[in-house]
Formats: C-alpha cells, sequence, structure tokens
C-alpha cells in the first residue's frame, strides 16, 4: 500500500518534534575542551584572567577530606576564546601548592585586571595572588595579607564599606580543620589591596563547622549583607548578618533552621525584585531549603523547600540558579556526590521541577558547580569540580539550548541626594542576569551615564563590588543643574539593558550670564571685558550669546552690575 506523501511529511515532522524534545541540551564535552586530570578539586573560580573577552577558570585543588593529604597546584585552565582550555599552572601560578578549598578572583587592587584568592583548609595561610594584566600571577600575600593560619572552606571578596574597594570575608573554623569551631574573619582594604584584620565588625561567637560564606544584597539598600552556611546542626546554624552600611554587622531576621549545608547561593526566584536563597544539603534530612526573601528587607524568611519538586535526601554539594529556557526566570542546577547532576525548571514563580534527561548522565563526586557561556555562542554552559571519592575528572557539559536574548536587568539604582557643592556622585546598582554566583555574572562592560541634558552624553565604567552590585563615580556637575543618569550594562554576549533615567539637582546657585569671568560677582571686570571685546563676536564678552557683542551685552552688564 503506498502511503500518502503528506502522511510521510507529518510522520517526519512529528519524529523531528520528538526527537528535539528528547535531546539531551547539556552534553558533556569534556573529553575535547579539558585536559585529563584527575586531582582532588574543592571548588572553581571563573573569570577572565587575561583581558581576552573569555572566561578562564582556577580550579581549588587540595587533598583530604578529614585529614590534611597530598598539597596540590592550583590549576589555571586559559580559555582560547572557543571554550576549548589548556592547562597553563605552571607558566601562571609557578610554584604554588596546598590544600585549597575556595578560589575567588576579584582586582582588589583598582587597576582593572582580576587577581585571585586562595583559601586553604588545616590551619593553613590564605594567598593573594596578583595579576600581571595578561593572566599570571605573583605571590604577595606576605605583604598584603595578615599572616593568619585559618582553616577555610570559602573565602569571598565584596565591598562591605562602601569605599569602592573589595574586602574579604572568610569562613575560619579553628585551628584543626574546616570541621571544627571559630569564629569568621573579615579584612578590609585600604583601597591598594592591602588587608587588615577587623574584629569588631563581625557578631562575638563561635561557630562550627564553616562550609560557605555569600556577600548578598538581603535588605534592598546597596550594601552587602553576610550569610556564613554551615554543616553543624541547630543550634551552631547558618547565620544571616546585616551590614549597617559601613561594614558592621548585626544579626539578621527569622532565616529558617538548617543543619549541615554546604553551599548556599542567592538569586531572585520569583521576581519580586529581592535575593532569595537556596541551602544545598541545609533542609529537612539533607535535602535542599529555599528559603523565599518575604519582606525583602532579609528580616523575614519563609522555608518553601517544598517547591522543590522532587527534593530527594542525597548528598548535593552546591547549586547555581541559571535561565535554562531564556524565559527570564531562574531555573537550577544541584551538583551531586555520587550521582548525576539534577536540573530543574522554574515555573515563574519560585516552583522548579525537575527536567529528566536534560544533562548528560554521569556518575561522579561533584563538589562544586558553575555557570557561565564559555564558548561566547549567548549558551550558559556548566563545569563541575570532582573531589572527594570516586573519579576526579572534573567535567564541563556545553549548552546546545536557547540562546539568551535578554538584557541584564538593573533590579534598582541608587537615588543622588546632593548637598554639597563640588562633590562627586558615588552611584551603587543592583543587577541581575541569567545565572549566579557568589560574584554575579560576568557582563562585557557595566557603564554609569550621566549629562545635564537627556542625552546623558557623559560615561564613566563602573566596578563591582560584589554579588550583584556594582558602584560607579559621577564627577560634579555645574552648580544648579539638573542632571540625568542611568546605568547601561551589557552581557557577554551583546545584550544592552538601561536602568531608569533617574535625576537630581546640583546644589548651589548657577552664576549670573553676567559674571563673565566666573568669580561670583558681575563688577568692574566683567563690564571691562564687554568693552575690550564690543563690535566684535568674541564669544567671552557675549552675554545673550547671539553671536555679537554690541549694546545688548553691555546693557545686560550694566543691568547685573554689583549682583
Amino acid at each position: 500500500m503506498r502511503i500518502p506523501t503528506l502522511t510521510i511529511v507529518a510522520c517526519l515532522s512529528l519524529a523531528c518534534a520528538l526527537s528535539a524534545h528528547a535531546q539531551i541540551q547539556f552534553v558533556d564535552q569534556t573529553s575535547t575542551r579539558f585536559p585529563v586530570q584527575a586531582e582532588y578539586t574543592n571548588q572553581i573560580g571563573v573569570g577572565d584572567i587575561d583581558g581576552d573577552g573569555d572566561l578562564d577558570m582556577c580550579f581549588a585543588n587540595g587533598q583530604g577530606y578529614s585529614s590534611l593529604g597530598t598539597l596540590l597546584k592550583p590549576r589555571i585552565y586559559v580559555n582560547n576564546g572557543a571554550g576549548v582550555f589548556a592547562d597553563l599552572t605552571d607558566a601562571r601560578v609557578a610554584g604554588i601548592t596546598g590544600c585549597f578549598r575556595s578560589a575567588e578572583f576579584g582586582d582588589v587592587d583598582g587597576d582593572g585586571d582580576l587577581d585571585l584568592l586562595l583559601a586553604q583548609d588545616y590551619n593553613r595561610q590564605m594567598l593573594l595572588l596578583m595579576n600581571n594584566g595578561a593572566g599570571t600571577f605573583a605571590n604577595e600575600t606576605t605583604t598584603r595579607l595578615p599572616t593568619a593560619n585559618t582553616s577555610t572552606a570559602r573565602a569571598t571578596f565584596g565591598d562591605v564599606d562602601g569605599d569602592g574597594d573589595l574586602d574579604i570575608a572568610l569562613c575560619n573554623s579553628g585551628a584543626s580543620s574546616r570541621f571544627g569551631t571559630g569564629q569568621p574573619r573579615l579584612y578590609i582594604n585600604d583601597s591598594t589591596g592591602r588587608f587588615t584584620y577587623v574584629a569588631a565588625s563581625l557578631p562575638v561567637g563561635n561557630i562550627s563547622e564553616q562550609m560557605d560564606v555569600l556577600f548578598f544584597d538581603a535588605d534592598g539598600d546597596f550594601d552587602l549583607d553576610l550569610f556564613i552556611g554551615t554543616r553543624a546542626s541547630t543550634p551552631n546554624q547558618s547565620r544571616l548578618w546585616l551590614n549597617n552600611g559601613v561594614g558592621a554587622f548585626a544579626a539578621g531576621g527569622n532565616f529558617p533552621n538548617d543543619a549541615t549545608a554546604y553551599a548556599y547561593d542567592a538569586g531572585d526566584i520569583d521576581g519580586d525584585g529581592d535575593l532569595d536563597l537556596i541551602g544545598t544539603n541545609a533542609g529537612t534530612t539533607n535535602q535542599e531549603l529555599l528559603a523565599r526573601n518575604a519582606n525583602g528587607l532579609g528580616t523575614s524568611w519563609t522555608n518553601i523547600s517544598t517547591s522543590i519538586a522532587p527534593n530527594p535526601s542525597v548528598d548535593d554539594n552546591d547549586s547555581k540558579f541559571f535561565d535554562m529556557d531564556n524565559d527570564g526566570d531562574l531555573d537550577l542546577v544541584i551538583a551531586v556526590l555520587g550521582g548525576s547532576k539534577r536540573i530543574y525548571r522554574n515555573g515563574g514563580t519560585g516552583a522548579f521541577t525537575q527536567v529528566a534527561s536534560v544533562i548528560t548522565a554521569s556518575t561522579d563526586s561533584s563538589l562544586d558547580v558553575k555557570v557561565a557561556d564559555f564558548d561566547g555562542d549567548g549558551r550558559y554552559d556548566i563545569v563541575t569540580g570532582q573531589g572527594e571519592s570516586g573519579a576526579f575528572q572534573n567535567r564541563i557539559y556545553m549548552n546546545n539550548g536557547a540562546i539568551d536574548t535578554r538584557a541584564p536587568v538593573t533590579v534598582r539604582t541608587e537615588q543622588i541626594v546632593a548637598t554639597v557643592i563640588g562633590e562627586t556622585h558615588p552611584v551603587r546598582v543592583e543587577l541581575s542576569d541569567a545565572y549566579t554566583s557568589h560574584m554575579g555574572f560576568h557582563p562585557r562592560s557595566v557603564t554609569l551615564r550621566y549629562g545635564t541634558t537627556s542625552a546623558m552624553t557623559e560615561s564613566v565604567a563602573m566596578r563591582l563590588t560584589g554579588n550583584g552590585l556594582w558602584r560607579g563615580v559621577m564627577p560634579s556637575q555645574p552648580v544648579g543643574s539638573l542632571v540625568s543618569y542611568s546605568v547601561r550594562s551589557v552581557d557577554s554576549f551583546g545584550n544592552s539593558g538601561d536602568g531608569p533615567t533617574k535625576t537630581f539637582t546640583e546644589p548651589g546657585t548657577p552664576p549670573h550670564p553676567a559674571d563673565l569671568n566666573g568669580d561670583g560677582h558681575v563688577d568692574g571686570a566683567d563690564l571691562a571685558t564687554v568693552l575690550a571685546a564690543f563690535g566684535t563676536s568674541n564669544p567671552i564678552g557675549d552675554v545673550d550669546g547671539n553671536g555679537f557683542v554690541d549694546g545688548a551685552d553691555l546693557a545686560a552688564v550694566l543691568a547685573a552690575f554689583g549682583l
């Protein structure tokens, strides 16, 4: 029997649609993109270390779960621009080994390149490596950091005191290991990348088994609050500390009880403009803890862990929010120890449903996960770091799904209130994009645009000050002028978005047009200027701006004489 042509076409179309639907979106391409490597990796730092526009990586390696093992190199993987990485460790961080639990990139000295912070476990000195601008690092720990051994599972950068440079917060679980008890630490930057330990800024009291430290703006006031995630159970549970704006912290609100947490991540899961939290392994019987920021002020939190379906009791170690389908909300990837990664789709209101068969299945020991566009195709890829048990090959999963067409979002922009003539104007902004990390997303540029007309023809680059927060400084503007300003952010794929236009009036009274020398008075000097230019087109004496110095200009000076 002959089958009609239209029927064949319809069947082929249906088969193609079913095949596309079943296609794995995140494909394991480790064998063609990563060097063969089998070292105990605890955490991954991501950043453009050499200024070539693509994202490189540092793997914080260190052997030993419950006791110190072999000291390992922190691996530097350099991107060729197409998402293929070369191990350039020996050329970029020569001669360095340790038990590294954390790797974080940040520009600590304001020179425009990313420096590297490496935190260690088992009562060892944290290291600060300075970038020469081309992605080669020099160990300058002894001249830039306090001498102090700590047992640190995580350290991170953020501007806690509002002065525009990056400070450091770190877990510190005492003199034995990250499973001990101690006080977290805060190191303050002097603006040149040299740090001082400030003990009085954090609430007093030891915390057991600190696993994560996270800066984020919990209360929407443009400063960075601090979250300490712990593996211990109540009463030694995780802490949320709110910043008073100048780097002094006090206990926050009623955060849900948690236990056995390995990592926390912040993201706006429900589109209400504030940041919610997920604690990996922090919920009941090792489930994920999902906490909604109920009032946007960081003082009232609701446990909505049942919004993750399924939410199994397994050994998960890290998670990240990201928009896997370009629909504008944050989905979720979870790194599993001894199992395959799980990916969940957000229904738009913060309810997450697992998506089956969307990532290449692999049973490995993932301790950390990062999301970013590593090959420049506008899709967000996944990287995992392996350690503790099983196979230690770090893995990369390339995304063949939807391309990001959405611009970064300006969540809020600080309103300038100017009161002093001649002062500069710092402006802070909170931005979000299609994925999260401890240092926010990686934009191509963030600029503060401003001017005395709506065109805003002037601009200045803004600097990252912590998770999602950026800061720029506008020069003082003409006195008495109405100034407009807005923030423009461009993501790594070139999507550009402008925040709302805000205005303020520069303090002071505008100079009188007849005050030709700008000394604040209309007097004989201004009269002499008009007389000297009388009958010419000299703009210096042209009070009314008609292109000629004549009787009208002389009359204007005489009318204002003595003001």
